[in-house]
This record gives structure tokens, sequence and C-alpha cells, in this order.
């Protein structure tokens, strides 16, 4: 099998390259990462990822890290297969690259740092930083303002159909769902529906599932 993800389930960077290979219906070899006993620091896993971090990614000669570079091929690699996740038109791919650097820039700063406190900091034994918590609240809240005027306006972040500016966000609006921060998005009536779509699409059926919360 020619393409190869080595990662972690509970991984967010893992599961944003699993869904964009479920959503291109490619076949894929998943190979287990052990993040509990660093072997992603340790060959043969640091001469893909000299970060030493998850996932790593093959497809054939081609080693590639750093999940969001990822997806970006194989949307474009497989352009022609299952769902597209571009655009051929410069400007609606336009549209699309910009809001891939909004979940990137700016979302994802606080959104994970939001979701380690409430949910993994838990889930590990350790005691959340509520003053913390509050502080990452109050700084997603106006972006979640931009993400509501958009989705006002449009079905998806890129346009009319489903991209990956949408797709990148899923992992950790998915673990954000199970916390107090899912008020956050209830409280924006197109975010929140943006949400739901975005959560009940096949392919994150199939591949989050398996992280058990």
């Amino acid at each position: 099998m020619a393409i190869k993800v080595y990662g972690h389930p509970y991984s967010p960077a893992t599961q944003r390259v699993l869904l964009c290979l479920t959503e291109k219906n490619l076949e894929y070899e998943f190979v287990f990462v052990d993040l509990t006993t660093a072997q992603q620091k340790n060959q043969p896993f640091i001469s893909i990822n000299p970060f030493g971090q998850v996932p790593s990614f093959e497809d054939g000669d081609l080693k590639l890290f750093e999940s969001r570079a990822v997806t970006q091929y194989i949307a474009h690699q497989y352009a022609d297969k299952g769902t597209p996740l571009i655009h051929q038109d410069p400007k609606k791919m336009a549209i699309i690259s910009v809001w891939l650097e909004v979940e990137a820039q700016k979302f994802d700063v606080f959104a994970s740092k939001l979701s380690t406190e409430t949910l993994m900091k838990p889930l590990k034994g350790m005691t959340a930083d509520e003053a913390a918590v509050e502080q990452l609240q109050s700084q997603l809240a106006p972006i979640l303002d931009v993400y509501e005027a958009r989705l006002a306006e449009s079905k998806y972040l890129g346009g009319d159909s489903f991209t990956l500016a949408d797709l990148h966000h899923v992992p950790i609006i998915n673990y954000l769902m199970k916390t107090k921060a899912k008020a956050l998005f209830d409280q924006r009536r197109h975010v929140s529906a943006w949400c739901a779509d975005i959560l009940a699409r096949l392919a994150c059926l199939k591949v989050l599932p398996g992280v058990k919360i």
C-alpha cells in the first residue's frame, strides 16, 4: 500500500490527515505510534518527522510531516478522488486559503490550548487551570464572532461546499464539543449549525468514533 500514516488516534493532527484521506476515499496503512513512550522521537519515526511529532506521512517515495501540509498535498495530488476539498478557480481557492490561514494562525492558537485545559488535563488526572480556561475562552470568543459573520453569508468557510478550510477545524471542535467550551459555539447560531454539519460527515463518523472520551 503506497500511503502510510504514522500517528496516534487521539492526536488532532493525526485525525486531520485521516479525515482528509477518508474524504478522498483513499486506502492507507495506519502505523500506531505510542506517544506515552515517546516512540515518535526515535527511529524510524524521527527520520520522517525530525521534530519528533505525529503524524508522519508517506506516499510512495514522498515523505512529509506537518498535518496541514499533508492534507494540502492529498487534496491537490488526488483532486479527482472523493470529496473536492480545494477549488480550481484561483479566486475561490484564494478564499479557501484565507480560512486555512485563519484556522492555523487564529482559531487553533486558542482552541487547542482550551482543549488541553478542559479535556486533556482532566483525562490525565490533572486539574484544569480555570483562570487559563476563562482567558482562552475570552480570546476565542471574538474569533468565533468573525466566524459567525462569515457563516451567516456562506454555508461553509470557503464557500458553498465543504473544503479543507472546514476539515482542518474538525478534530479540535470535536473535542471542545465534549467540554463546557461547547457553549461558546452554541451561543452563535450559524457557528453551531456549521459545527453540527461538519461533525456529522461520514468521514468523521468513520475516523472519530475510535476516540473514546
